[in-house]
């Protein structure tokens, strides 16, 4: 199950990358990987087309989920969060960190 959704703010912690800090664009789930701005840029070479003047363009490339960590709002640590069902069924997000519900 995936814990991360868009527009979480996760920290990479192994990679080329480690260290920094992001914001989810898009998560993919069947792969277990997400997309997080100005992480892991590479480079794509376009041919010209009649739109298009063409040339080399920078894009974010996948991560997988298990190199990021979850950035808790609350108490802004990252850390894996758990999993808990509230008195009505709904599951509901936790920082192990603080014990706060993260939405």
């Amino acid at each position: 199950m995936i814990i991360i959704k868009k527009k979480d703010k996760v920290k990479i912690v192994s990679g080329e990358d480690r260290g920094k800090v992001g914001e989810v664009l898009k998560v993919i789930p069947e792969e277990n990987r997400i997309i997080i701005a100005k992480i892991n840029m590479v480079k794509r070479h376009l041919r010209r087309s009649q739109n298009d003047p063409g040339g080399i363009r920078e894009k974010e490339a996948p991560v997988h989920i298990s190199n990021v960590m979850l950035v808790c709002p609350k108490c802004e640590q990252p850390s894996r969060p758990k999993i808990d069902k509230m008195s009505d069924g709904k599951k509901v997000r936790i920082c192990r960190k603080c014990n706060e519900m993260i939405m």
